[in-house]
């Protein structure tokens, strides 16, 4: 075995990557190395080494059970393999063996472990790497690559059927979270114990989808947002993938169970012949000691590091298709832009219905031509309009879907992803275009980049609106499952047009909340939560969407009174103060509005361009309450200087009060300055009068110790349903 390392020497050597409070350690002696630990940093780890081996139980394999990196049944692993597939029916149990170990740290903490096998009787060679930032995230990557010099004889493909990143958990992680979901209630949270067998859950819809796990947590019994301890895995992967977690009755070695992710794969659709490699999307794991605000602290750090991140102030957004549909009338954009330049908006967005055929939503889609009929000068009219108030300008596109109904289906109808026997039914009126289809690709990458040159476009929301069912490519005369050539073609369509369009940003939605996950955000600037503007719903949806992705990369828009999607009516200030903690913008008409109305609104915008360095910068912190209809969120800045806090109400609860209520993420010996924002307007509360300090607060700064505000608590009034009352805090020297 080859060993190349800067942390440790030998073939019995233990490796440590440490960071921030959290650790991983490695033995790479044996024919699979094994995860001693990954958790909280023990300190000096020698002594993991020695207490490594696991009991030998009755009715069990001669050699005690170790759960290697690579888990398979030759070390006595029952449960999911991390390996699965197979040579025309042979070469079905692999046997990596550890051949190469090349270990540096990283310079601000963390580092990188890679470990390199080779399978004689899978002819594979294979590769796992361990990577962990300064934030202590650790991002695992795992690939094969089929070398039939491994196996003199072999001849026939291997078909992978899957690979996937298996992390050891302790037993104390006895709890279990993840999401479900549908369309506009997105990102639902379920618990529960974790029990024998196996929690899979597997996202069959050529994206992570509206129920997708989306992040799938182990912890300590009872844990929440502010304590406990968690262990958590994500998929970055916007294709199809499974999450799960598993404990079998003889445990794992030295463990309690497992947790992992890999991207589920149709039948046959990777084939590996002789030098051809496959690579696992990366599996994100995140550990934590403070609850799960620790958890999205350490990765809204991680991405806030990468150097694609946006740096600039997020700028308030107005997206057109609520208030106006497919209208696509001159007179009306111009009388809907006037108003938005009044109250502020730096950014309009024209959503769906400008280009040729586009009346509803049954035609057009993959004519990416403006239609001479709505705009006979093209969009130049509107894109001066909109420049000439001083606002950027964005356009909607939906390109990897085709409308029968459009020229290019009728030109091109083996473009359209599905079997040649008959396609299935359409949904939202619409199919699947095969973007893996070179020609259509680059017909789709051509529209788009011309589209963006000849109007400058600053801004695309890329949108994807049905599931892919039976995704089968009939390119190259033979069919086969397309679901991951699909995803690699979108990641390398949106390099390739950020690339040409240097400074082009693109907000990723898929009818809202369906393909939301740190693949797709390595190639976009914003992601859509979800279609419902209904602010009791998108409150809950934006919450645990904020578990993995920071405010700032989060559209939050102020829709109209009467919600689009659920029918519920609510107020205005709680309409804009659900719309305030994200990355703003403007979904109904605001030609609608009434002057004072048009007022609150534009007194929102002001509060939204003053707060937004602490919105998009600042720690996010929630409050554990006992009562479900009642909700604390903060945003603390990073030196702990500044903070906003929402105290909302979405339903009445069978008590009165709420008794002393904790803030958060404050520093206990300091002392802050405190008032009650009431730009948005007075809400309605279901009491006789406010606690005393909420009085004074709401007249002027009033000054509180930080043990008050963090340890005992304060009151807080009783609101009444959807309604909400903003807090800011500022440190005192």
């Amino acid at each position: 075995m080859k060993v190349g390392t800067e942390m440790g020497h030998g073939e019995d050597a233990v490796f440590t990557l440490r960071a921030a409070g959290a650790a991983l350690v490695v033995d790479a002696a044996g024919p699979v190395p094994q995860v001693l630990h990954w958790g909280a940093d023990p300190g000096p780890a020698a002594g993991l080494r020695e207490t490594a081996a696991p009991a030998l139980l009755n009715n069990s394999p001669d050699e005690p059970r170790r759960l290697t990196v690579w888990p398979v049944e030759r070390d006595g692993w029952s449960g999911t393999p991390a390996q699965r597939g197979h040579a025309a029916g042979t070469a079905t149990t692999p046997r990596p063996e550890l051949v190469e170990v090349q270990a540096v740290p990283g310079r601000s903490g963390g580092g990188r472990i890679a470990l390199r096998f080779a399978d004689r009787v899978s002819a594979l060679r294979g590769e796992i790497v361990f990577a962990m930032d300064e934030f202590g995230v650790l991002a695992v990557d795992q690939s094969v690559t089929r070398d039939l010099a491994l196996a003199p004889g072999a001849a026939e493909p291997y078909t992978l059927d899957g690979l996937r990143v298996l992390m050891p958990v302790p037993d104390r992680a006895a709890e279990l979270l993840d999401f479900t979901g549908k369309w506009c209630r997105e990102r639902a949270p379920q618990r529960g114990p974790l029990r024998f067998g196996t929690h899979a859950r597997r996202a069959h819809r050529g994206k992570p989808g509206h129920d997708t796990p989306f992040l799938m947590a182990l912890g300590t019994d009872g844990f929440g947002f502010g304590h406990g301890e968690l262990w958590t895995v994500h998929l970055a992967w916007s294709g199809e993938s499974e999450y799960l977690a598993e404990r079998l009755p003889e445990g794992t070695g030295l463990f309690a169970a497992v947790l992992g992710a890999g991207e589920l794969l149709h039948p046959g659709e990777v084939r590996l012949a002789d030098g051809e490699r496959y690579d696992a999307p990366t599996a994100v794991f995140t550990w934590s000691g403070s609850g799960l605000d620790g958890i999205a602290d350490r990765l809204h750090r991680r991405l806030r590091a990468r150097a694609s991140h946006p740096a600039e102030p997020r700028p308030l957004v107005l997206n057109t298709w609520e208030a106006v549909y497919f209208d696509h009338d001159m007179d009306r954009l111009t009388g809907l832009v006037a108003r938005a330049a009044k109250v502020g908006v730096e950014r309009i967005v024209l959503d769906d219905g400008w280009f040729r055929g586009r009346r509803g939503d049954h035609a057009g889609l993959g004519d990416w031509y403006v239609d001479e009929g709505v705009w006979p000068e093209g969009l130049r009219p509107l894109v001066d309009l909109v420049r000439g108030h001083g606002m950027e300008f964005g356009l909607w596109f939906e390109p990897e879907m085709v409308n029968l109904d459009s020229d290019l289906a009728r030109a091109h109808p083996d473009w359209v992803l599905g079997p040649a026997q008959g396609l299935g039914p359409a949904a939202r009126r619409q199919y699947v275009l095969d973007l893996a289809r070179p020609e259509a690709y680059a017909h789709v990458r051509d529209r788009i980049s011309a589209l963006v040159g000849e109007y400058g476009i600053d801004y695309l929301k890329w949108d994807h609106n049905r599931d892919l069912l039976e995704a089968v490519s009939r390119r190259d005369g033979a069919e086969r499952s397309s679901v991951r050539a699909q995803t690699l073609a979108l990641y390398r369509l949106l390099d390739e047009l950020r690339a040409l369009h240097p400074g082009l940003e693109i907000e990723t939605c898929s009818g809202g909340g369906g393909r939301i996950d740190l693949g797709i955000l390595d190639r976009t600037d914003r992601l859509w939560a979800s279609d419902c503007n209904d602010p009791v719903e998108r409150a809950q949806i934006e919450r645990w969407t904020r578990m993995l992705v920071p405010p700032e990369l989060i559209g939050s828009h102020l829709g109209a009174a009467r919600s689009h999607t659920t029918s519920r009516t609510t107020d205005l200030a709680f309409r804009l103060a659900a719309s305030l903690t994200a990355h703003a913008g403007i979904e109904m008409d605001l030609q609608t509005a009434s002057d004072e109305e048009l007022e609150r609104v534009r007194a929102w915008a002001g509060m939204y361009r003053e707060l937004r360095l602490l919105i998009h910068s600042g720690r996010i912190v929630n409050a554990d309450l006992a009562d479900d209809a009642v909700q604390l969120t903060g945003i603390v800045a990073q030196d702990g200087a500044h903070a906003l806090y929402t105290w909302a109400r979405t339903a009445t609860s069978p008590a009165g009060q709420t008794g002393r209520v904790r803030l958060p993420g404050l520093d206990p010996a300091a002392r802050y300055r405190i008032r009650v924002r009431g730009d948005l307007g007075d809400p309605s509360r279901h009491q006789g009068r406010d606690p005393g300090w909420i009085a004074a607060a709401a007249a002027d700064w009033i000054d509180l110790d930080g043990g008050v505000l963090a340890v005992a608590g304060v009151p807080l009034p009783t609101l009444n349903p959807q309604q909400a009352m903003i807090f800011e805090l500022r440190r005192l020297p």
